[in-house]
This record gives C-alpha cells, sequence and structure tokens, in this order.
C-alpha cells in the first residue's frame, strides 16, 4: 500500500498513524513548505514533494489523503478518485453542499473508494451514546450536550468564526444528526478574539429534547483539548469527558448515573485518528464495509453548513 499524503498542517496527525502502520508500505508527503516537510522526512523517513501533479500521476499510489485546506478539500478528493486512486478525504468534506455531493457522485461513478475523516464515529464512548439512543435502555433522551475546547495544536492553525463550525463543531453535530436526525432550526451565537481564536454555542431545535453544542479554541497550547458530552435520559445520565492533545495522549471516561448508583462504563481505549486509518485499509482490503462515505456525511454537513452561516452570515 502507498499511500500519497497532501498537507503538512493536521497532515501531521495522519503520519504519525501511518508511521506506526504496518500494512502502509510507502509514504509520499506533499507540501508547498520544504521546512516542514523537512521535520516530517527526518520524524518518519518518508519521501516528499512540493509537486502536486507527480503525486496524481503516480501509477503506485493507492490512496490519497487530503489534508490541505477546507477550500481545497473536495476539489482534491474529485481529482483523487478520477485519476483512479481511492481517497481519504479530512473533515469537512466542503465547504458547500454541492460540492460535497459531487463527491459522491464521482466516487459513484469511478467505482473508488472515498472515506470521510469522520473520527468521532469511533469514539467507543459515541458508539455508546447512540446505541442508549436507539434501542432506549434509558429511557426517552431529554437533553443532549456537546462542548469541545482547545487551544490551536498544529503549526499555521486558526480557528476564528470562519471556520469554527466547519473544523470544530462539524464532529459532534454529526454524532448529533446521527442520533437524533435533521433539527427543525438551528440558532447559534459566536465571539471571535480577532487573533484566530473564537468560541461559539449552537442550539438545535428537536421536539421534547433541549441540545446544544459549544466549541472554543480560546486556549493557550499548554491546554490542549477537553471536552465531551452530558446525556440526559429519562432513567439516566451519561457524562463523557475528555482531555490531552491528539497524537499525544488522550484520556477520557464515560460514567453513567442511575437511580441505582454510579459507575464507569468500561470501553476499549482506541486512538480514533488510528481507527480511522485502520478502518479505511480494512475497507480497501474488502474485509469492512465504508462507514464514513461522502454520502453517509451529507446530513451532518448540511446542518454543520447552517451553523457556519447563522455564525458569519455566509449565505444571507
Amino acid at each position: 500500500m502507498k499511500v500519497a499524503l497532501l498537507g503538512t498542517g493536521f497532515g501531521r496527525a495522519h503520519a504519525a498513524v501511518y508511521h506506526r502502520s504496518p500494512r502502509v508500505d510507502e509514504v509520499v508527503v506533499f507540501g508547498r513548505t520544504p521546512e516542514r516537510l523537512e521535520e516530517i522526512a527526518a520524524d518518519h523517513g518518508f519521501a516528499t514533494t512540493t509537486d502536486l501533479d507527480s503525486v496524481y500521476a503516480d501509477p503506485d499510489v493507492d490512496l490519497v489523503d487530503v489534508c490541505l485546506p477546507v477550500p481545497l478539500h473536495a476539489a482534491h478528493a474529485v481529482r483523487a478518485t478520477e485519476a483512479g486512486k481511492h481517497v481519504l478525504c479530512e473533515l469537512p468534506l466542503a465547504a458547500d453542499l454541492d460540492e460535497a455531493r459531487r463527491v459522491a457522485e464521482v466516487r459513484e461513478a469511478t467505482g473508488r473508494q472515498a472515506f470521510v475523516d469522520m473520527f468521532a464515529r469511533f469514539d467507543p464512548a459515541t458508539e455508546h451514546l447512540l446505541a442508549a439512543v436507539a434501542d432506549g435502555r434509558h429511557g426517552e433522551l431529554r437533553t443532549l450536550e456537546f462542548e469541545t475546547r482547545a487551544a490551536l495544536l498544529w503549526p499555521g492553525a486558526t480557528i476564528g468564526l470562519d471556520v469554527m463550525a466547519l473544523e470544530t463543531l462539524h464532529s459532534d453535530l454529526d454524532v448529533i444528526v446521527a442520533a437524533l436526525g435533521t433539527p427543525r432550526s438551528v440558532t447559534a451565537a459566536g465571539v471571535d478574539a480577532g487573533d484566530g481564536r473564537s468560541a461559539a454555542e449552537v442550539l438545535l431545535d428537536y421536539p421534547g429534547r433541549l441540545v446544544r453544542c459549544l466549541g472554543s479554541s480560546l486556549n493557550p497550547v499548554a491546554f490542549g483539548m477537553s471536552g465531551g458530552f452530558r446525556a440526559s435520559f429519562t432513567g439516566a445520565t451519561l457524562v463523557r469527558s475528555f482531555s490531552g492533545a491528539p497524537g499525544n495522549g488522550m484520556t477520557g471516561t464515560l460514567t453513567e448515573y442511575t437511580a441505582r448508583g454510579t459507575r464507569t462504563v468500561g470501553l476499549p481505549e482506541r486512538d480514533t485518528y488510528a481507527a480511522v486509518i485502520d478502518h479505511v485499509l480494512d475497507c480497501l482490503e474488502g474485509r469492512a464495509d465504508n462507514r464514513i462515505s461522502p454520502a453517509s456525511v451529507l446530513d451532518g454537513l448540511k446542518v454543520t453548513l447552517d451553523v457556519h452561516h447563522a455564525l458569519t452570515g455566509a449565505g444571507r
């Protein structure tokens, strides 16, 4: 398996996973900044290039992993599949719903496999929550609250209100839509620090439920990342908390509170970024069915774009 990794920002997190994987034989990294490419080469021994056309022309590349800026995601997902490659695209798939649909259509037309890095779907706590909502083991869900608080953890990263919905809230909104379907409406408010950092809170309108989602990048690098969810059912409350830094150790717990008392839910330890890439490799080897196809992310992306428009005034 040869992988072409596009991007040296968040792409570093994916590079570390490929470096650890015995299933990946070769990686070439594309970037525009020689200094960052040199760092990745030194850390992992990967080949690097500043010639993007050579990546797509390479007949040995099996998978293109797109970790470029969001406005470039859809175009490169399409280009990869049309070039006969499989593609993994960092979230969000696109900043425009029509572009996202185009990726899904091209994937169908070419027969190539395409994946979107919806890592939260592979979090065991998220899987537990979705199962609890689906099977009603704790009764009716009444409130659901997600939050993610982070620093700017990758070189050159910014998370102002112009990207807050797309780059921070999207994965949580995707889980909410998976659990409850599409909300009747969304209401969002935010504050922008003016230095690439911001915070936003979203209320989603579901009959008989209170659902909210919060994201913040108003933290120093030492803060890392923390967050989780709180789900209150008629018969129990589930609280998920996590902290740490992606690629550098994340820890978390899921606690269940009922009339019988409190218990920590035993969950397998799982690096969700590695789990996504393992899933991609399993699918390419015929061992699994795709859980993160472009078509599967469209409903969650629509809600995310509604939030994006509410926070930025775009599309008005």
